[in-house]
């Protein structure tokens, strides 16, 4: 004789619903870190292409220029002022520049 089970479909549904929550916690904890090691980044590299920028009108000229805007004005430097701060100090024009990149807060 053929008998039909009943299949228990209640312990499928709350492991799928216990994975959604297990999900959603562990992308809550990791999205924001995220968001912060780009701010972080994009620092890192307004910095390096500030000093870049400065090295190379040093090889081209012979001086390392004495402020920021001399750079954005000849060698296309762009500086997103929104979200950083920079600090460009040249104490000589033989010597490089002293550049410090913060974020706005």
């Amino acid at each position: 004789m053929y008998f039909d089970k009943k299949v228990r479909r209640w312990p499928y549904a709350v492991l799928v619903l216990l994975a959604a929550v297990l999900a959603a916690v562990l992308w809550l904890r990791v999205a924001p870190s995220s968001g912060r090691d780009i701010q972080e980044e994009g620092g890192r590299a307004l910095k390096a292409a500030v000093e870049r920028s400065a090295l190379q009108c040093y090889v081209v000229e012979g001086a390392y220029p004495a402020d920021v805007a001399y750079l954005e004005e000849n060698y296309g430097l762009q500086i997103n002022r929104e979200d950083f701060y920079v600090h460009y100090d040249a104490f000589a024009s033989n010597l490089p520049p002293d550049v410090r990149v913060t974020e706005r807060h």
